[in-house]
């Protein structure tokens, strides 16, 4: 049994344009002690995965169909009060431009004490302890939980707060963005120290991010979304070396290597497409240069691909010619897009 089940998960928004599908029908596992990443461009729907799983869904969200199994209980319908033991105990969240989640006027220390002692029947003292350990984890002086977070730097209030994730021992920590606003030194440092953590205490990672380089080694699987659907789902390895979807074929081409020879960035042309009212078929199909009639007005299903991973597209069967002509400039300038 997974750690983590997402089973067809349609979350939507009511707003004055109409209802809007931010998350529409995915699913996806994560197994204990598994890495799991999931990528896409901003406005695709990863954060509202992300508060569905916390069950932190603002009042205009609507539930309209799926569940969300945690050690196979389903977490929408739990009630607050178990919820809210689940949290930190059991599911840790490290939030985008974590470093602003600190209160100000209180000291570091406090503030990972008081997640511990909400949590835990033990002594304040002992809470400062653990707290102390936490921060060594993370590879911060235990001295400094007597300053207050405006004496530290953003990647030591990044720290802090992966700390303070860790304070109960979760089972599943869910990084959403947590290299956020970091310079690329800091960003590593960072990401080393996540990865550290999932080896020492053998906790599951969900990596919520839009930078496809962040997952490229710190993740076993990656879920690419697309406008509210995941549109492909692969171990790492094989996802970098063989995509099956045009869409993440776009983005392989827009990412750049350290290895090999210099080679042009292509853009993906267009923009993805409203989710109040979007397109009939295939969500990607109106700036697909490889799109077909069907694309448009059939959606495409989950089909099984090489090394039991998933991608949702009709021209599975094409794909050794798709990503030949993928690699050209030319393929995505004369894409028409809708």
């Amino acid at each position: 049994m997974p750690l983590l089940e997402v089973k067809n998960l349609k979350i939507h928004y009511m707003t004055k344009r109409g209802i809007l599908q931010a998350v529409d029908g995915i699913s996806f596992e994560i197994e204990q002690g598994q890495n799991l990443g999931l990528i896409g461009e901003s406005g695709c729907g990863k954060s509202t995965v992300v508060k569905s799983i916390l069950c932190l869904l603002p009042r205009n969200a609507l539930l309209a169909e799926g569940e969300i199994n945690f050690q196979g209980q389903n977490l929408f319908s739990v009630k607050r009060a178990e919820l809210d033991q689940i949290r930190w105990r059991d599911i840790a969240y490290i939030p985008q431009s974590a470093m602003n989640s600190l209160d100000p006027v209180i000291k570091i220390g406090d503030q990972i004490s008081e997640a511990i002692l909400a949590h835990e029947r033990i002594t304040r003292r002992k809470a400062k302890q653990k707290a102390a350990s936490l921060f060594g984890l993370v590879g911060l002086d235990p001295k400094r939980l007597k300053h207050y977070p405006h004496q530290f730097s953003g990647g030591m209030k990044q720290r802090s707060v992966i700390s303070m994730s860790l304070a109960l021992q979760p089972k599943l920590i869910i990084a959403d963005e947590p290299t956020t606003g970091l310079d690329v030194l800091v960003q590593d440092q960072i990401l080393t120290e996540i990865e550290k953590i999932h080896h020492t205490t053998n906790a599951s990672l969900m990596f919520v991010t839009h930078d496809i380089g962040i997952v490229a080694e710190g993740c076993q699987r990656i879920a690419v979304m697309y406008a509210g659907k995941i549109v492909e789902n692969a171990d790492s390895e094989s996802l970098f070396e063989r995509p099956f979807h045009p869409y993440t074929l776009g983005l392989m081409n827009a990412y750049p290597s350290v290895y090999g020879p210099k080679k042009e960035l292509i853009s993906i042309s267009g923009g993805p497409p409203d989710l109040v009212n979007p397109p009939q078929g295939c969500r990607f199909a109106p700036r697909c240069p490889f799109v077909l009639e069907i694309c448009q007005h059939q959606e495409p299903a989950m089909d099984v691909t090489a090394l039991n991973n998933q991608a949702a597209c009709h021209r599975i069967g094409d794909i050794e010619q798709l990503r030949e002509m993928a690699g050209r400039a030319i393929t995505w300038k004369q894409a028409k897009v809708i």
